[in-house]
């Protein structure tokens, strides 16, 4: 896969081609950054079945030049009826089927609110402009890529039961093979009903109504009424300044402020030892104990801001930092495993040729969410829910009205050399780890975005297709690397030169002089598009 560096005039990344070129049309018609994630949000929805939907979240970070990012937050709460009575037959939350499905989808709400903004910026393509790409694919059919066809059928017996998953994910009853055609009318016919009467038909129109009595007749908790009181909210960032400059990321109920403790925590043990050489021991180390310190605070403390015992500012305060980057030992590992946070997500890029940029995450949670695809309208509930606890003491305790614990992340950062930068990846609990790997290679050691992708990655925990909690290398990584990291008493497994479970990373960069600089993740079926 080649790096993209010498457009001026916008980029896009997106883990599908189809999506990266949606958005990329928008930007040469004119359109601003916003507007193309738009079109490409839509678009990735389709080509993308098995990692996202339009009945899931959806998280943005936008930006213009001489402005303070602002963050959007596209995350339904839990629905009124669904408490602990409600599922008093059970120990958990069913991760499958419509008790799975107990939070009103957020994330075209957030591209409603995202729309707003882009008014501002004297965004003025027509709705029906930005969802054709996606309707089109929807309606003519696309071409099944390798991921779908494997996640399908590994997913089959799981699923092939839940309400509307067969008729609208299968074809004749199995998984798509690869390089079929693979249509979805139903869907299509949402898209075109959204582009003429409006994304707020989703929530409060005739669709949102369809979609709740579905719900409801399913035997999931949610209702119309949920639907039609749910808005997308625009919040304040958080961000850290670093040496080279300053990152964002979202605050709670995602876990973007452990992305930035992990990078805030890694400097300052560098500056505690020195920076270590890229791709060495030290670094891998380094990280990867960052990494530990700034999840056990996240599991200590991050959930629903409404519920939290302390600021989330409170956790990227120097003092706190410092500490946590003193306890690192830079010869042993400190011991693991914590419990993990598997998921499916997408992360997309944008940045137009004013310099507005766009950091945006979309997901159902798991493979196919809740696995209920309701029947009039092809859309794919998510199963975000699930990560509430039965527990009325537990850290995520379900609550009507609460904000689930989220994974997605999407990042900014803006470096002293002038640069503005977008990056992120899918990966659950991989998310923060891919993050810091990224960022470090590109900020600090000055990688092309395309080499700081490609380069071999690692993972602690479980994420996506993994449920061990060991420290997952790829196999590429130097075996004498590996055996030291083993002899420091890290628990580790080789996985795949590229594993689909160190995420599908994406990042692009606009310099000074106006030069873009992108790269897209050979793990992914995407590509990094400009002109």
């Amino acid at each position: 896969m080649q790096e993209l560096s010498s457009c001026r005039c916008g980029m896009v990344v997106a883990p599908h081609h189809d999506a990266s070129r949606a958005g990329l049309e928008v930007l040469r018609e004119g359109g601003n950054a916003i507007e193309a994630m738009v079109a490409a949000a839509a678009s990735i929805a389709v080509v993308y079945p098995h990692m996202n939907s339009l009945g899931g979240d959806g998280f943005w970070l936008v930006a213009e030049p001489g402005k303070p990012p602002l963050g959007i937050e596209g995350c339904g709460p839990a629905a009124a009826l669904a408490d602990r009575d409600f599922y008093r037959d059970y120990a958990s939350i069913p991760s499958r089927g419509p008790l799975a499905a107990l939070t009103p989808a957020g994330t075209v709400a957030g591209w409603e609110l995202a729309l707003q903004q882009s008014r501002r910026w004297g965004g003025r393509l027509p709705l029906t402009r930005l969802l054709a790409p996606a309707i089109d694919q929807a309606r003519d059919g696309i071409r099944v890529t390798r991921g779908q066809a494997a996640l399908t059928a590994a997913k089959l017996e799981e699923l092939r039961g839940m309400p509307g998953f067969a008729d609208h994910l299968l074809v004749d009853g199995e998984a798509p093979s690869e390089g079929a055609t693979f249509r979805q009318p139903a869907l299509a016919t949402t898209l075109e009903r959204l582009a003429s009467a409006g994304l707020e038909d989703f929530y409060r129109g005739e669709l949102g109504a369809s979609m709740g009595d579905a719900l409801e007749a399913l035997g999931s908790p949610l209702r119309r009424s949920d639907l039609a009181a749910f808005h997308a909210r625009q919040v304040t960032p958080l961000s850290l300044p670093l040496a080279n400059g300053r990152v964002w990321n979202l605050p709670p109920p995602t876990q973007g402020v452990a992305s930035l403790m992990i990078l805030g925590i890694f400097e300052r043990l560098c500056q505690r030892v020195g920076r270590p050489e890229a791709e060495a021991f030290d670094y891998v180390h380094g990280l990867v104990e960052s990494t530990k310190r700034a999840f056990v605070e996240r599991d200590r403390y991050v959930t629903d801001p409404r519920w939290m015992t302390l600021e989330p500012g409170a956790l990227l305060l120097d003092e706190r930092l410092n500490r946590l980057a003193a306890g690192i030992d830079r010869q042993r590992a400190m011991p693991w495993p914590q419990s993990g946070e598997p998921g499916d997500t997408v992360w997309m890029g944008c940045i137009d040729g004013a310099g507005r940029a766009v950091s945006f995450i979309q997901s159902t949670y798991w493979e196919f969410g809740s696995g209920v695809v309701l029947p009039s309208t092809g859309v794919v509930w998510q199963n975000r829910g699930i990560s509430f606890a039965l527990d009325p003491d537990a850290r995520q305790a379900l609550s009507p009205g609460r904000r689930p614990f989220h994974t997605l992340n999407p990042a900014l950062a803006r470096l002293d050399d002038g640069r503005t930068s977008v990056y992120g990846t899918m990966g659950g609990e991989g998310q923060p780890q891919t993050q810091a790997a990224i960022f470090t290679r590109h900020a600090l050691y000055d990688q092309p975005w395309q080499a700081a992708i490609e380069a071999p990655r690692w993972l602690l925990g479980r994420t996506w297709g993994e449920g061990t909690t060991s420290l997952k290398l790829e196999a590429r990584w130097p075996p004498a690397l590996v055996e030291k990291l083993r002899q420091a008493g890290h628990r580790v497994d080789l996985v795949d030169s590229y594993s689909d479970s160190m995420g599908h990373a994406g990042g692009i960069s606009r310099w000074p002089d106006g030069r873009l600089e992108g790269g897209a993740d050979p793990r992914s079926d995407g590509s990094v598009a400009g002109f």
